[in-house]
């Protein structure tokens, strides 16, 4: 449909890194309401230095950061966008250009391409070192000699998450708080390139899928009411996917994530006052949030959501996927009973492929793997188009 794109560049500001973890004092602006968290922060475990576990709400990168788009080149202000959502512990978009390029050409939409919280650009620098993150990954390793998949790519997010794992919820609820931001700024025309009367989609991979999840469930305001979600190698709930790669996270967090979030949640919630209030208290995003943690918990109300927008949710899978597997992503979306709706579609590579790199770039000139992208975004952009 489109033959020419180019790449933007805008300015954003978070106005919700003020739930952040690293101060005692808190407002939620919903109910006007003010909390006090007892724990504001704390490095027992998991920390080895401050320039890695420092307090989230004073990180400008987060706070303040650019987000690009690819657009069609002839055209100056877009009414058609489609949100692209990445996978975890991504430091870079090189991977997703060619796949945003291709849902440009294909819907003829404009791409967002949109970081996570500590991810991409709204990490510090720091944390992308290579000699830095090497030499800490060593300090880890020899303060947990059993310790699986201790790399220099995820050892500033293991640590992060394995001294307080309640960051993976204050992460994703800055991030849809931010995308609700950047929705409602182009709604009221602010924006100098996306129309005021604007349509969008989202496209999501890997724990993408996750917030677009909870956005697409959420339907704050109406805002997702005709929004399509396209999930790829994502859609299954937190407790069913297996995180340990050099890429991701380590063995030791993952361990402290699941004792955290699935084990003893609920315990914990009774201690913690401000998560408490965003996960049980008048928050629809952190119920469902909760939701999608837990397969068991909150199942009947999760597939109730699920059931209700099932012609608007579409997943490919990959059959060799050990990181989100395909089964898990199926028993989610199409629920205990697979009385569910939802399309998924399994998708198997006649070649070696992983989870994090299911197109490797420098393999893109290698034909099969052409295809195979092709394939993939071919079937993407029929949703998006239908």
């Amino acid at each position: 449909m489109i033959n020419k794109t180019e790449l933007k560049e805008f300015n954003f500001e978070s106005l919700s890194y003020n739930t952040l973890p690293g101060v005692s004092d808190y407002n939620c602006v919903a109910h006007d309401l003010e909390l006090h968290c007892k724990n504001p922060f704390y490095t027992e475990v998991g920390t080895i230095k401050d320039n890695v576990h420092i307090k989230d709400i004073g990180v400008e990168e987060n706070r303040f950061f650019k987000y690009h788009i690819i657009k069609p080149i002839s055209v100056s202000a877009t009414n058609k966008v489609v949100f692209l959502f990445h996978g975890f512990n991504e430091k870079s978009w090189e991977k997703y250009l060619p796949w945003a390029k291709l849902i440009c050409e294909g819907t003829g939409s404009s791409v967002i391409l949109f970081p996570i919280a500590f991810h991409m650009q709204r990490a510090p620098k720091y944390w992308s070192s290579k000699r830095e993150m090497y030499k800490l990954s060593e300090l880890r390793k020899l303060r947990y000699p059993n310790i699986v998949n201790s790399t220099l790519s995820n050892v500033a997010i293991s640590m992060r998450l394995h001294s307080m794992p309640q960051r993976f919820i204050w992460s994703g609820l800055q991030t849809y708080y931010d995308v609700i931001q950047l929705i409602e700024d182009c709604k009221k025309g602010n924006h100098d390139y996306i129309s005021k009367d604007f349509e969008f989609d989202i496209f999501a991979y890997s724990i993408g899928g996750f917030l677009a999840q909870i956005l697409k469930l959420t339907n704050y305001n109406n805002y997702f009411s005709n929004t399509k979600v396209c999930l790829f190698c994502s859609g299954a709930t937190f407790n069913r996917i297996s995180p340990v790669s050099k890429f991701i996270l380590d063995s030791e967090t993952n361990v402290a994530l699941y004792s955290f979030f699935v084990e003893h949640f609920d315990k914990i919630l009774l201690k913690d006052n401000l998560l408490n209030h965003y996960i049980k208290n008048g928050h629809l995003e952190g119920e469902i949030f909760y939701s999608m943690l837990d397969y068991k918990k909150k199942r009947v109300f999760r597939e109730a959501l699920l059931q209700k927008y099932e012609n608007q949710i579409y997943a490919i899978t990959l059959k060799k996927d050990n990181v989100i597997p395909s089964y898990e992503i199926i028993n989610t979306l199409k629920g205990a009973y697979h009385n569910i709706g939802i399309k998924v579609e399994e998708i198997d590579f006649d070649r070696e492929y992983t989870h994090e790199n299911p197109f490797p770039l420098s393999f893109m000139e290698n034909d099969e793997v052409v295809n195979d992208f092709d394939l993939v975004f071919k079937r993407v952009c029929k949703f998006f188009n239908e």
